[in-house]
């Protein structure tokens, strides 16, 4: 029989069979947990067990049974959320978090109740003992149960009672630290923070602005014969770790504000001596040295106050400019545990560094304009810091800080919201062109295509990620040879791109805009693989065709032109042109060649240049030249190529003719006959006498010669 166990003093195994009833077993883990002397490992065992009991309960509850937390009372409670307290080590706590969200989750508004009175009243005890636990607890379930924890924080009386408490004479590293903590934790709630804001400013500019030497002087100002010694300092001073969580506190405070405007000084209801305070810009020069000189202690708390600190553009500005502060946060990513607050705390800041602004429609713009004539103040003019320009030098600092390789290899243990943070900062990279080489060099193609391919399609969070990371890839692949990214002693398959790339062919359904580029992205990373080998081409067209072919005739010339250069490529493949166009006795094979006839005709130059490529390499079909010659623009559509000014068409132009009147047999005489009909010898006359390129006048004279009957 399975049974539940815990172990005793001694390591040995205490079984709890499953003969006794879920109350029973519920009641005597609580008895093991409330025993004193117990090693991190039996604690966190009956933790565990308590949590699937809790977890289990929901389900049980639903069948009708009992739930095993009318045997859960305060006394219980308090057990589990004392195991949160701060000097207990960090699994146990770990452990005691996941109890305490299961207990929430089971006995819904009585835990919550239970859990109310269990903070209000440790508070009122109002020893430090019960303050480090109360603190503990409420930062611990913010995350956990936002609404019942704001309510507890914001309660009467609670955040005024903190100044006098942090500003004792004597400190308690433990109690400021576990204040600190929660603090922290509520500016994740908007009112929690309005509220941090009002009441706990001063004290935390005087934590963080704290001079030793006015400390010691005090000291002596008090009682001038005293002798001073260290000891008796560190306990009247903030801790350094304490300054800096102070400042972490301060930041997430002023990094969701606007910049306040310069106090005017003529104004008599003005005072004149203005309050000093410690600004965002500030803040991130002190977490930046902390970062620089002192990563080993120092990088939580730096890191975390610049992930909001770069929020605002003169601080991006500031970071991206300092290469020694660009490396070191390279290398605390580097050396963050996987999955850790450090590691997304510092990709977020890679991620602030390099966010382009969204693009907007031609619509939107006018509405943003609009509003800027709107507003008198020009408050919601763009600010320049955060323009593409900007962007993109910071961009290329980052980048030159050697980013890429640390991404490359983190990608690999990375939870889901850290890949979406490193997918995040490859799309921005990928943006210049120049980058892209090195990006592929480094890896971040094989990264990519992993991301796409692991991230589950199913999930909705990962559809945009998705299509991310996909986008990123499709910029890399338009700039580099697919034969050397691809290639190598361990080379990535080509086809793993094809999917990912075509995943993003058509535009996004969901979206609120229609946004075209990730199309016109992908159809040329598309037609940069098509021109590797009859392999990728094959598979292109086995994934993608039927979304290819609806993209001939968009309603965008871009992304027509796009889809042509991406077709021109496919038919250099004797097996697709044969089955996708030659085949005309096929009726989806004559509309298809309908189609591409009638681009070569195209207002856009890069259209009929595509659309004449994949002509020349189609009417080596005998199919393809009666078709053409047969069609009633055809022949003049071949011509008005010949006669185009650009060179390149006019290339193609007289390629394709020649292809068409040096077929043999009948359908030979028919294209000579329909060109001849359509002054094709005048045509080629005219291409001999005003091309300068020699290849083009040889293709013409033999034209001249078919038509004339001289071959």
């Amino acid at each position: 029989m399975a049974s539940v166990s815990t172990m005793g003093p001694h390591g040995q195994t205490n079984p709890i069979h499953n003969d006794l009833g879920r109350e029973d077993q519920t009641l005597l883990l609580f008895a093991h947990l409330m025993e004193g002397g117990k090693e991190d490992e039996e604690t966190v065992e009956s933790l565990g067990k308590l949590t699937k009991l809790l977890n289990d309960d929901v389900e049980a509850t639903k069948k009708g049974e009992k739930s095993i937390t009318t045997v859960i009372d305060s006394d219980c409670v308090d057990t589990i959320l004392c195991y949160l307290d701060m000097r207990q080590s960090d699994i146990v706590r770990g452990h005691a978090a996941l109890c305490t969200s299961a207990y929430l989750k089971a006995a819904s508004d009585d835990g919550s109740k239970k859990l109310s009175a269990f903070f209000l009243d440790r508070v009122q005890r109002g020893t430090y003992d019960d303050y480090i636990v109360a603190f503990c607890v409420a930062a611990t379930i913010f995350p956990i149960v936002p609404d019942l924890t704001s309510e507890l924080f914001l309660s009467e009386g609670f955040l005024p009672s903190l100044g006098p408490l942090m500003r004792r004479k004597w400190k308690s590293r433990k109690v400021e630290t576990a204040c600190l903590e929660m603090l922290n934790a509520a500016c994740m709630h908007s009112h929690c923070r309005e509220a941090v804001q009002k009441y706990c400013t001063d004290w935390l500019e005087e934590i963080v602005d704290q001079d030793t030497e006015q400390v010691i002087e005090s000291m002596y100002a008090t009682d001038p014969d005293m002798t001073v010694q260290e000891g008796s300092v560190s306990m009247r001073r903030h801790s350094i770790h304490v300054q800096n969580l102070a400042a972490v506190v301060l930041t997430k405070l002023r990094a969701v504000q606007p910049d306040q405007a310069p106090p005017n000084l003529s104004d008599p209801s003005q005072p004149r001596i203005q309050p000093a305070t410690t600004s965002v810009e500030d803040l991130s020069k002190k977490f930046t040295q902390m970062l620089i000189k002192d990563p080993e202690h120092s990088s939580q708390a730096s890191v975390e106050g610049l992930a909001y600190a770069s929020i605002r553009s003169k601080v991006k500005e500031e970071l991206a400019g300092d290469p020694e502060f660009l490396k070191s946060l390279v290398k605390t990513l580097e050396s963050a545990p996987p999955r850790s607050p450090l590691m997304y705390g510092a990709l977020s800041i890679f991620v602030n560094l390099t966010q382009y602004r969204p693009a907007l429609t031609e619509e939107q713009k006018r509405i943003s304009q609009l509003k800027a004539y709107a507003d008198a103040a020009g408050k919601l003019q763009p600010d320049p810091l955060n323009d593409n320009e900007h962007v993109s030098a910071r961009c290329k600092r980052v980048f030159e800080a050697g980013v890429t390789p640390v991404l490359v290899t983190i990608s690999k243990t990375s939870s889901v919201a850290s890949l979406t943070l490193i997918i995040s900062v490859l799309n921005s990279l990928s943006m210049t062109p120049s980058m892209r080489g090195p990006l592929a060099q480094q890896g971040a193609v094989r990264l990519l295509i992993g991301a796409w391919t692991n991230l589950p399609e199913n999930d909705p969070k990962n559809m945009t990620v998705r299509r991310t990371a996909a986008q990123a890839l499709a910029r890399v692949l338009i700039s580099t040879n697919p034969m050397l990214v691809f290639g190598g002693s361990r080379a990535t398959p080509m086809s793993t791109a094809i999917r990912p790339l075509v995943h993003i062919l058509l535009p996004d359904q969901t979206a609120d805009t229609r946004d075209l580029l990730p199309t016109f992205e992908s159809l040329m990373a598309l037609t940069n693989l098509a021109a590797v080998d009859d392999d990728t081409r094959r598979t292109i067209v086995r994934v993608a065709w039927k979304d290819i072919e609806e993209l001939l005739l968009y309603n965008n010339p871009r992304i027509t032109t796009a889809a042509v250069e991406l077709v021109c490529n496919i038919v250099q493949s004797p097996e697709e042109a044969e089955s996708l166009f030659a085949d005309t006795s096929k009726p989806q094979a004559q509309t298809r060649l309908k189609i591409l006839v009638a681009l070569a005709d195209a207002e856009d130059a890069a259209t009929r240049s595509a659309a004449g490529g994949a002509l020349a390499a189609l009417t080596g079909y005998e199919s393809v030249v009666k078709a053409i010659a047969e069609r009633e623009r055809g022949p003049e559509i071949i011509l008005g190529l010949c006669e185009d000014d650009n060179e390149d068409l006019r290339h193609r132009g007289v390629f394709v003719l020649l292809n068409m009147v040096a077929c043999e047999g009948q359908t030979g005489k028919l294209a000579r006959e329909k060109f001849m009909s359509k002054g094709g010898v005048e045509i080629m006359r005219g291409v001999v006498t005003r091309t300068k390129r020699r290849e083009i006048v040889e293709l013409a004279v033999q034209c001249l010669k078919l038509l004339l009957g001289k071959e």
